[in-house]
């Protein structure tokens, strides 16, 4: 794909990266003790628990505050004290039981509220106050490595919770993510509490979590989550037409987006088409957008009305897809990930592969031989699918698979580094990707993409989970000095935004060291607390091979 909004790939001197990751290095305390205080204090600011009226509040939809029980969950004593303590909430009852997403027509309920967990959790901050899929495995990190144990296992009961009533692992614990999940973490997040637990009661938690585990696998075997006939998976949304969740703003958003095609026919076709402008909105469902045509004279800007364009089902469907992915938004499935729900993704299928070796370890650490040795041979025939759709010898990364097209995609992007992670790589394939991390290494860390297009999940910025997951995939094949040097980069450009800011943040310039943004294409927002941020500050921290003694 071309660049897209002027892109334009940047590219500069490994020799000036590292010379500006060592300054900050030298910069900052080894210790980081002040942010580390930060965040041992954040987490009681960042927990919620069905006590407080504050559990309810969506900064995202603020309508009155209302709490969805599961259709058949008897009231629990904590709901009936809530009602004492709010009044002005509401407790409503889910219209049926939920096996799973996209069973219940979100639209048609009376009002969007939170959907009641049993566990305390703890949510990223600002607007999304609530607890999410793929952030809870960062911030679970995070929690045992400060000791919070009861914590961090309460949260992953509530996954099971969520599997058991809501039908999946949901996007976060609100009504209007009954439609879709988020990317795999579940049997990573039970292994990392189990390590904090002696023998027996570890075996009590793999015993109490298999069922789950094996259902939330189940969701990315469906046909709706397959990639074409690669044998691989995707993402996919249940729903159709506009998110709920930006209901205040999406009229800008996707505004924005039917503006970006408009000015770009060629890669708007597929996804916006005219009508007649005495025609109504299809429901809420298909809005309608009215472009003008401006033109500025000397003293004045006259402006007339343009085309009447609405969005295409089939844009939605990627929109949707493209939030379940959690990447959003990039171009890396095209403008605005339009195509998310077209392509098997990397990111995806390496977690997928990694749930299926956590459960062959499981199920023979519970004595089911049989149910491991299958899980052994899902793993097996993934890893080969994933060799011959998302491998490229040549140019040493892993891309996503377009099905449509029938070829690989050629967007670098960092999720190139989740297959090392996740042990899918062969030592050969490692070293072939380490080879090219300088493409995506800048002074503050590891940049998601090589490709700037003013959206928050490409170039110039970096995310908290991309360096962790990079890291320790660097380890994993031996790569400390790589892993040493990016911790350091990403420590040392957060302790020192902390040290202006007084906070962490949702997301950083990698390339300019700062949690200052000018993201144009989607949220424009950075959002302070930062949950996932904090729990891989902790983590790789932790990580960082000592240093010599001068």
């Amino acid at each position: 794909m071309a660049d897209t909004r002027g892109t334009r790939t940047l590219r500069r001197g490994t020799a000036l990266a590292l010379a500006l990751v060592a300054l900050g290095a030298r910069a900052a305390p080894a210790d980081y003790a002040d942010v580390r205080g930060y965040i041992a204090r954040n987490w009681d600011v960042l927990t919620r628990s069905i006590d407080t009226c504050a559990v309810l509040q969506d900064p995202k939809v603020p309508r009155r505050a209302v709490l969805y029980l599961p259709q058949d969950l008897p009231e629990p004593a904590a709901v009936r004290k809530l009602r004492q303590a709010c009044p002005q909430a509401r407790i409503e009852r889910l219209p049926a039981d939920i096996t799973g997403p996209g069973q219940v027509d979100v639209r048609a309920l009376p009002s969007q509220g939170l959907l009641y967990l049993e566990h305390p959790y703890v949510v990223p901050g600002g607007r999304f106050n609530e607890m999410y899929g793929w952030d809870s495995y960062f911030i679970v990190r995070g929690l045992l490595r400060d000791g919070r144990r009861e914590l961090a296992q309460g949260m992953v009961r509530n996954f099971f919770f969520e599997i058991e009533h809501y039908g999946a692992v949901l996007n976060a614990n609100r009504t209007y993510y009954l439609t879709r999940s988020q990317p795999p973490f579940l049997t990573s997040m039970t292994l990392a509490v189990h390590a904090e637990l002696d023998e027996a009661a570890g075996r009590a938690w793999l015993a109490e979590a298999y069922p789950y585990l094996v259902r939330d696998y189940g969701l990315w075997k469906e046909r709706a989550h397959l990639a074409g006939d690669t044998g691989l998976s995707r993402y996919f949304d249940y729903g159709q037409g506009p998110v709920p969740e930006i209901e205040d703003d999406q009229a800008r958003y996707y505004r924005d987006v039917v503006s970006y095609f408009a000015s770009h026919p060629a890669e708007g076709k597929p996804f916006v088409h005219e009508v007649p402008q005495a025609t109504a909105p299809a429901g809420d469902t298909a809005p309608v957008f009215i472009t003008q045509v401006c033109q500025r004279n000397v003293g004045a800007t006259v402006c007339t009305t343009g085309q009447s364009l609405t969005l295409t089902p089939d844009f939605y469907r990627g929109d949707r897809a493209m939030r379940e992915s959690g990447f959003d938004i990039s171009f890396r499935f095209g403008p605005f990930s339009a195509r998310t729900h077209h392509f098997a993704a990397v990111d995806l299928n390496s977690l997928l592969y990694k749930t299926e070796t956590d459960l062959e370890s499981i199920a023979t650490r519970l004595g089911q031989d049989k149910d491991a040795s299958a899980w052994k041979e899902r793993a097996r025939q993934r890893k080969a699918l994933v060799d011959r759709y998302l491998w490229d010898a040549e140019r040493g990364l892993y891309f996503d698979y377009d099905t449509q097209a029938g070829k690989r995609s050629t967007y670098e992007y960092a999720t190139t580094f989740y297959p090392l992670w996740a042990g899918l790589a062969s030592p050969a394939q490692a070293r072939a990707v380490v080879a090219n991390l300088a493409r995506f290494e800048q002074p503050g860390g590891l940049a998601m993409s090589t490709r700037e297009t003013s959206s928050q999940w490409d170039l110039p910025y970096g995310w908290a989970p991309l360096q962790l997951l990079t890291v320790e995939g660097l380890r994993r094949y031996g790569h400390g000095a790589a892993a040493d040097r990016l911790s350091r980069a990403f420590l040392d450009m957060v302790a020192e935004d902390f040290r202006r800011d007084g906070t962490l943040r949702e997301k950083y310039d990698v390339v300019k060291r700062t949690s200052q943004t000018q993201v144009t294409a989607g949220y424009a927002e950075n959002v302070v607390g930062f949950g996932w941020t904090n729990g891989v500050f902790l983590e790789l921290w932790r990580g960082l091979t000592p240093r010599p003694s001068r």
